[in-house]
């Protein structure tokens, strides 16, 4: 089997190494172009390039995938059976798509149709979703609108985004191992989507990480969870951002305004939600690490009735 893998991030690095693990052939693996990055902006490779080279395997990253003519006639001359993609970050054009023998296969974060876009695993975290998984499917030109061919799924409930994506990685990895010599003997399913139960999952913006107490407290430790570990939730305490890392539902019964602290001790600091309360178990301060909350009321007087945001 020879396949062409494109992918960029983490995410995308566990199906890259099955693929070679499975001994199938990996004539290019394609990502996208080094950024700048860190102190003193140098350039950096992404983790699939990284990996790609640390496993001996030819590796291109151009700035741009359509209207590219160099790429297009390689990926001609190497005639793959698939060209997997991961997460890659750019849209390939028809005439790209069409170039394998047995189609485009892209692994997608979600359980398809719901969840199309930039950030599938964390809008699931965020939106409190019980279940998610991920999808292998056909790629088409319109953004992961092709047909699904497999899925399969995990258990949410108390996960940050972090370690569903990690989970969903391997996932994602293994489901793609079986999966594809089931195109190639003509026994894996192919099921159109239905685009009326679509919705889009946007990229999460750094503004979107404040946290709303008017909301419930369901709400709010779903919000922990799925901005975890970017951006990193956060609320104003004293007029400086006090970041959140960890919280659970709270259970003390008080009438009090949404963001009112109602209780502060070793437990950690509860507040007061549109409904419920939230304890926050670990925090993290302008230029301070994340601690446990419970350590940070040795040093500062968190009083009830304090109002957070």
């Amino acid at each position: 089997m020879k396949i062409v893998y494109m992918g960029t991030p983490d995410f995308a690095v566990p199906a890259l190494e099955k693929i070679v693990e499975a001994g199938w052939e990996v004539p290019l693996v394609v990502t996208k172009a080094d950024r700048p990055a860190g102190r003193g902006n140098k350039m950096q490779q992404c983790d699939v390039k990284k990996r790609a080279i640390e496993l001996g395997l030819p590796v291109e990253s151009p700035e741009k995938v359509k209207k590219n003519p160099e790429l297009e006639a390689k990926l001609r001359e190497i005639a793959p059976d698939f060209m997997v993609v991961a997460a890659y970050g750019k849209i390939l054009p028809t005439s790209m798509l069409e170039i394998p023998k047995y189609g485009c296969i892209n692994i997608h974060g979600s359980l398809l149709p719901k969840y199309r876009g930039a950030a599938p695993i964390q809008r699931s975290v965020l939106a409190g979703d019980a279940v998610t998984g991920v999808t292998i499917m056909y790629m088409a030109e319109e953004c992961d609108a092709g047909d699904i061919i497999s899925t399969a799924e995990i258990q949410l409930a108390g996960k940050t985004s972090e370690q569903a994506f990690e989970e969903l990685s391997v996932l994602g990895a293994d489901l793609l191992v079986e999966t594809l010599p089931k195109i190639m003997d003509g026994t894996a399913g192919r099921t159109p989507q239905d685009p009326a139960l679509a919705t889009h999952a946007a990229m999460v913006e750094k503004s979107e990480a404040v946290m709303d107490w008017s909301r419930s407290a369901e709400e709010l430790l779903a919000h922990v969870l799925g901005m975890y570990s970017w951006p990193i939730a956060f609320t104003y305490y004293n007029g400086d951002v006090m970041k959140i890392h960890k919280a659970e539902l709270g259970t003390t019964k008080k009438n009090a305004a949404p963001g009112t602290v109602i209780a502060s001790g070793k437990e950690g600091i509860e507040v007061a939600c549109g409904s419920g309360s939230l304890v926050l178990k670990t925090i993290q301060m302008p230029g301070k690490k994340a601690m446990d909350s419970a350590a940070f009321l040795l040093g500062h007087k968190v009083e009830t009735g304090t109002v957070l945001g």
